[in-house]
């Protein structure tokens, strides 16, 4: 049913956690599946420096969250807001298509944590770190 990648992501998932330190925090929930993501960055240079992220969740959105984090450190936040769920899932080797649904939690939760970075910069009227 999952590929070796996905239980991989969903036994040992990367990047869990608050970051303490974070300048953008993204929150998305489906209230239809239950899931919910909180994804936490820190960025530096317009560079996403650190990720981290809680979820409550299936496997799959687990997987997918994990996958993502690894995907978006080092990205420009330009680069980090263009990863797509197919770019997710492919980086899982697939999903089964009933949870190809869970590839989108992440994504959405990592746009909100860049556009709340900028919100704060601006609000703030700082130079970005």
């Amino acid at each position: 049913m999952y590929s070796t990648t996905v239980m991989d992501h969903f036994k040992n998932p990367r990047n869990v956690g608050i970051i303490p330190a974070a300048n953008g925090i993204g929150t998305i929930g489906d209230p239809d599946c239950g899931d919910y993501v909180r994804i936490y960055i820190r960025v530096r240079a317009n560079r996403v420096c650190e990720v981290g992220f809680e979820i409550c969740g299936c496997p799959a959105s687990i997987a997918t969250t994990s996958v993502l984090t690894e995907m978006a450190i080092g990205k420009t936040l330009d680069e980090a807001v263009a990863i797509t769920e197919a770019d997710v899932v492919n980086a899982l080797a697939g999903l089964p298509e009933a949870k190809i649904h869970c590839s989108n939690l992440g994504t959405a939760a990592l746009r909100q944590a860049v556009v709340d970075y900028l919100q704060r910069c601006k609000h703030n009227k700082e130079v970005k770190p």
